[in-house]
């Protein structure tokens, strides 16, 4: 296995940045204080942003090392994780490797809850995506039989989906280097939602894809629809999670399925055993979510009728309303979550895609209570940045709230991790 490397569809500071860093510089400005926590030549990011990326001391942050952007990885790139030592100058401690990873999402490297010490990822082995549990204390490492996807708030289970399946039907979220057994299928039944214990690795299907397309959609069942399922995450109170059910008309194989890239989306909730599923946005467009607290979801999406916007939903129920709309609040689409200052209720840490001729993203914070919102920066994104390796900010917060780390390419030598100093809006 090699080490990810470059190609002649991929880029880096050699084919632009370099020449264009200074340029790149102009069309940024920051609002915080805000350093780069890694540099080049070697690239770093960490991923999604529902995921906890600071230790329980706020002194390790994790992300991703690669040698090279611009291209779809292979099953032989591969990919280092690893933590930064916040107090001491920003060291890269590595931690170990990963051979299943996305651009969007990494390796799902993430701080096991209710530990102050074990990092989780997701990795390829014989021929089947595993998790990697490691004590960056002692170094041991052990090795779980399934992938995670989200893990539950008090440590003791993951509930996982069908990487390789993703891959098929969603390619840049799901891995490489598995093949999907059910790939010709559009509702297999042995495909789903797992739920996997984190200590002894003893796992479960708990929801099927033919369970999914029987449930119907406008009146109408889903069965002649290519049924998958992405974007897991469990409640506060480790008693429930949210999934998106998803589906599409072409299949893998179809010859029109490049060009065909629309999905239909409904998100539902159910138990941590599966049972008392919900289906709590059954609009067709969610997007980006977030737990705000057990029984309230945090969720862009178009409800019957209404405009696309962030709206508060209240589990197992049908109320609604919507949460920061209006002109500079939050009217556009972005990756959203709580701060736990406070009540764990007031602050929301959301971004923006790149907008405007400079294709700037905006990290930002918003005031629930007051309706005000706090940019942090406007960095700019080099138009390379797009489809399957576009660098999303995807905003991550510190425990304590009063640090945020961003994935950003804005500062001339590729997509690095970025610290930005809050405390004082917060404070």
């Amino acid at each position: 296995m090699r080490l990810a490397g470059g190609g002649a569809a991929a880029f880096g500071p050699t084919t632009w940045a370099r020449e264009a860093g200074e340029d790149i510089a102009k069309y940024s400005e920051a609002f915080v204080p805000t350093r780069a926590i890694t540099k080049g030549p070697k690239f770093h990011w960490f991923g999604y942003y529902d995921k906890r990326e600071f230790d329980p001391s706020n002194r390790f942050v994790l992300g991703n090392q690669v040698d090279f952007e611009g291209r779809t990885p292979t099953p032989e790139d591969r990919i280092q994780v690893g933590m930064v030592d916040l107090e001491d100058g920003d060291q890269w401690i590595e931690l170990g490797k990963s051979d299943a990873w996305g651009w969007q999402q990494g390796c799902m490297l993430q701080w096991r809850p209710g530990s102050k010490n074990e990092v989780v990822w997701n990795d390829r082995e014989d021929g089947r995506h595993v998790c990697r549990v490691k004590n960056v204390d002692t170094g041991e490492t052990r090795t779980l039989p399934r992938p995670i996807y989200a893990l539950s708030a008090d440590g003791k289970w993951a509930v996982t989906a069908d990487f390789a399946r993703i891959q098929n039907l969603r390619p840049g979220y799901g891995y490489q280097g598995v093949a999907d057994p059910y790939r010709a299928e559009r509702h297999p039944e042995k495909s789903g939602i797992w739920r996997m214990n984190m200590d002894s690795g003893e796992s479960e299907l708990i929801v099927t894809l033919a369970q999914l397309s029987e449930i119907p959609y406008q009146g109408k069942p889903l069965t002649d629809q290519w049924n998958y399922v992405n974007h897991l995450l469990v409640s506060p109170d480790s008693q429930r999670f949210i999934f998106l059910h998803r589906w599409r008309a072409k299949g893998p194989d179809d010859p029109e399925f490049a060009v065909n890239n629309g999905f239909v989306t409904r998100m539902f909730t159910a138990n941590l055993d599966g049972g008392d599923l919900y289906i709590l946005d059954p609009s067709g467009y969610t997007s980006h979510f977030i737990w705000r607290d057990p029984e309230h979801v945090c969720a862009w999406t178009k409800p019957e009728g209404r405009e696309s916007a962030f709206y508060l939903f209240k589990d197992r129920t049908d109320e609604v309303e919507v949460v920061g709309a209006g002109e500079g609040h939050m009217p556009v689409n972005g990756h959203n979550t709580y701060l736990s200052v406070g009540n764990g209720r007031d602050w929301i840490l959301n971004d923006t895609y790149p907008r405007g001729i400079r294709r700037q993203q905006t990290p930002y914070l918003y005031h629930v209570p007051t309706g005000k919102r706090h940019d942090l920066g406007h960095f700019h994104s080099p138009p390379e940045y797009q489809g399957e390796w576009r660098c999303d900010t995807h905003p991550r917060s510190s425990n304590d709230g009063t640090k945020v780390v961003i994935d950003s390419p804005h500062g001339g030598q590729g997509r690095q991790l970025w610290l930005l100093d809050i405390s004082e809006i917060v404070g």
